[in-house]
């Protein structure tokens, strides 16, 4: 983790190599804090959005754990897939468990936003999710995924309304271009109004890592 003068920080950036039925991809995941730190706090995200969105939870949290936020495939810093078709749950659960045993952790914890949130469920129902921590993954030296010990969801639901749903597959069909920064600012506030009042600065935070400059 990279320290600056007036003491905020930023995080690492790795990838994890992950396998879906078209062929290997990349996963990115920013990781905040302590490498060696064996108690992680994995940051899930939400549908549209990227793993710097828990940039000031990670900020506060990283002197306690490992705090690890992935893009999911398709999302950020993260390969697309070559079939659309695999943008699906199970897929970005396979590539979580890859991602999980890449960091050997003994002690797990999940925070999931929306998407993020259903995949840590399924994560945590999974059989044999429920084996004990003690003596966890790093210890037995066994390259396993451990199990979510502690959980909070945020904006998940047992099922989305019609008009969420027509509302969410517009602004997903619309391969928006912006002439300015500026202008992808007030795109974000427009399809992200549910998220709540923001600052100005913060709109823009959550604007920087889900836009790209044309050519990358």
């Amino acid at each position: 983790m990279s320290h600056h003068p007036n003491g905020t920080t930023e995080p690492r950036l790795n990838h994890v190599s992950c396998l879906s039925p078209a062929g290997l991809h990349r996963m990115a995941y920013w990781e905040w804090g302590d490498p060696e730190n064996d108690r992680v706090l994995l940051c899930a995200h939400g549908l549209t959005r990227t793993g710097r969105d828990f940039d000031h939870l990670a900020r506060r949290l990283a002197g306690n754990y490992r705090v690890v936020c992935p893009d999911v495939v398709g999302r950020g810093q993260s390969d697309w897939l070559t079939e659309p078709a695999y943008y699906v749950v199970p897929q970005y659960l396979a590539d979580m468990v890859t991602l999980l045993a890449r960091l050997r952790a003994d002690v797990l914890h999940w925070v999931g936003t929306s998407m993020g949130g259903l995949i840590g469920m399924m994560l945590a129902g999974l059989p044999g999710a429920s084996r004990p921590e003690a003596g966890g993954a790093a210890a037995e030296g066994a390259l396993l995924a451990p199990p979510v010990s502690r959980m909070i969801l945020n904006d998940v639901g047992p099922a989305l309304a019609p008009e969420a749903l027509a509302r969410i597959g517009a602004y997903l069909a619309d391969a928006a271009e912006f002439a300015s920064f500026d202008e992808a600012v007030a795109y974000i506030k427009t399809v992200s109004a549910q998220f709540g009042p923001h600052s100005e600065q913060g709109w823009r935070e959550l604007t920087q890592h889900v836009v790209r400059r044309q050519g990358e």
